[in-house]
């Protein structure tokens, strides 16, 4: 398996042409090839798609007033969060854990003034399944090759320290890898083995994707063997499955 970086050669902004971008700056790894996976951070499709809010026209309510007060963030940011959540699961130390309005449990709903332009703040995408499969569509139109798109963004665990990259939108392949009644080394009927593959993948990009300053937000994974699927809504647990909640 080979995992390339791609960079981008000017500042996306709405209406940015996301899907020729990533087939020229392809050409620096002699272009792309069927059965390749593009990985892209959320940023810069959020980018792409006008999903910036200049915080100078929000207008936080009391509710988000308190909040600010007590989890110390501005109260322009924490009105976009409670915009972006249909419910909130945990708050503390700075942040507010909820489940957002595409169903993903995540930190401040993914708002993030990181790489982002001063006074602006980004959301995520509204439909990340949606935007990875009309990306995958005009990658294949200007290509005419057979790729994957995985949108992934960076979240936390509540149960182990640090970061990953998570698939939070995808097209042209299955999330999940289903071994259930397979049978192991020693012949054991698996029972409960599904692999998160696109987390996977999306976690394996974020080896060459830029954090910092997102000057690399894109990658290709070639050599990964994946089943052809539609969309990252498959791996966010149902509530009912949810022993946290």
């Amino acid at each position: 398996m080979e995992i390339y970086g791609l960079k981008l050669k000017e500042d996306v902004k709405p209406g940015f042409n996301l899907a020729k971008a990533i087939v020229q700056a392809a050409e620096d790894i002699g272009g792309l090839k069927d059965g390749d996976v593009v990985v892209v951070t959320s940023k810069v499709v959020s980018k792409a798609e006008g999903r910036l809010v200049d915080l100078s026209t929000v207008k936080p309510s009391p509710f988000a007033l308190r909040l600010s007060k007590l989890l110390d963030k501005p109260p322009e940011v924490v009105e976009l969060i409670l915009n972006e959540s249909s419910s909130i699961v945990r708050m503390g130390r700075g942040t507010i854990v909820v489940e957002d309005l595409r169903g993903i449990i995540n930190a401040n709903a993914g708002v993030d003034v990181s790489n982002a332009p001063p006074g602006h703040a980004a959301l995520l995408p509204l439909d990340p399944d949606a935007s990875a499969k009309r990306l995958r569509e005009e990658i294949s139109r200007l290509t005419g090759r057979n790729v994957a798109v995985v949108i992934s963004d960076t979240q936390g665990r509540p149960l182990r320290r640090g970061q990953v990259d998570v698939a939070i939108g995808c097209s042209g392949i299955n999330p999940l890898r289903d071994r259930r009644g397979e049978r192991d080394l020693y012949g054991y009927v698996l029972k409960i083995k599904e692999i998160a593959i696109a987390d996977e993948i999306a976690s394996a990009a974020e080896l060459v994707i830029g954090q910092a300053d997102e000057a690399t937000p894109i990658a290709v994974i070639r050599g990964v063997r994946f089943e052809e699927g539609e969309g990252a809504k498959q791996l966010i647990r149902p509530r009912e499955e949810d022993l946290f909640r």
